[in-house]
């Protein structure tokens, strides 16, 4: 099963870089790292019931096992380049697993990333990925540049993901038919690593985290590895007009704040370089919501209130 797996995914997933001196067929790759370059190394596993529902569609799987490494790269300012991927499955499901690479692929050659390597073994359906990528040295972006008075940004919508679990989990009754209840699923199925963000950040930005356990947990990591607080202005949190429309307001806001799986980035900037910001975002693109400020003390409150407790989300939200 093993080999005949592994080239079932060769065949989809092939990709030419010139620094690949040898990819997939060996005992290991051989690959060459750029002059003037450092090399960033991300790995998330993904289990079946835990980080996505059962019965996702495999092109789905696919697709975010590789976007939630490439949204860790995004987060360093790094420049993705190449891909490991551990699969384990119950048993040698050709179209499944045609399926599954097909999605890895569509989002691989978005972001010319080629597969190096892997596995394939028997055993309860999980995956692993590992991504590598380069960042210029002494650009990277950290979570311990924050300063007092920096501004908090976040890019995208917030809260979006989370809606679409619930509508997975059965809270609310999903409705295929459903343009709102599409898009909220959508966004947790097929997030977007926003790379091209991350690498315009890197002139710019103080620090920077992706936002996979929920916005109150990951900004909390920024102030805690800068040593500093953060206030939130909780009416400029970017939402997405479906969710409201589905949960409500108040729902609305606790999923914006705590429901993890966005992979946005959320990033602190100089206020003297807020303008360069936004026009290097704009150049590729892209743009960033100010949310808050950094200021003297600990944790994570909303401006003029008390501090915001950050209920668990994320990564493990499915399991028990």
């Amino acid at each position: 099963m093993e080999f005949r797996l592994i080239d079932r995914i060769r065949d989809r997933t092939a990709l030419a870089r010139e620094d690949v001196r040898l990819g997939i067929g060996d005992d290991a790759a051989v690959l060459a790292v750029p002059a003037g370059q450092h090399l960033a190394v991300a790995i998330d596993t993904l289990v079946e019931g835990v980080h996505f529902p059962h019965g996702t569609a495999p092109r789905d799987i696919g697709w975010k096992a590789l976007a939630v490494n490439l949204s860790d790269l995004a987060a360093m300012g790094a420049t993705p380049a190449w891909a490991l991927l551990a699969l384990t499955l119950p048993q040698g499901d050709a179209s499944f697993v045609d399926d599954l690479a097909e999605g890895f692929a569509q989002l691989a050659r978005e972001h010319g990333v080629s597969l190096v390597g892997g596995d394939t073994t028997r055993g309860p359906f999980c995956l692993s990925v590992a991504v590598h990528g380069f960042v210029p040295p002494g650009q990277a972006l950290t979570r311990s540049g924050a300063g007092v008075g920096d501004a908090v940004f976040v890019t995208g919508a917030l809260g979006t993901a989370a809606g679409g679990l619930r509508l997975a989990q059965g809270r609310v009754p999903f409705d295929p038919r459903n343009e709102l209840h599409r898009s909220l699923r959508k966004r947790l199925d097929r997030p977007t690593p926003r790379v091209r963000t991350g690498v315009a950040l890197r002139a710019h930005a103080s620090a920077c985290i992706d936002v996979s356990d929920g916005l109150l947990a990951d900004l909390g990591h920024i102030c805690a590895a800068s040593g500093v607080g953060a206030e939130l202005d909780l009416d400029a949190l970017p939402l997405s007009p479906a969710l409201p429309s589905v949960f409500g307001h108040a729902a609305a806001r606790e999923l914006a704040l705590s429901g993890g799986d966005d992979y946005e980035l959320c990033f602190t900037v100089p206020t003297a370089s807020i303008g360069a910001m936004q026009a290097a975002l704009a150049a590729v693109g892209s743009h960033a919501t100010r949310i808050g400020v950094i200021v003297e003390g600990q944790g994570v409150r909303a401006i003029g209130g008390a501090p915001l407790a950050a209920t668990r989300g994320g990564w493990d939200h499915f399991g028990p």
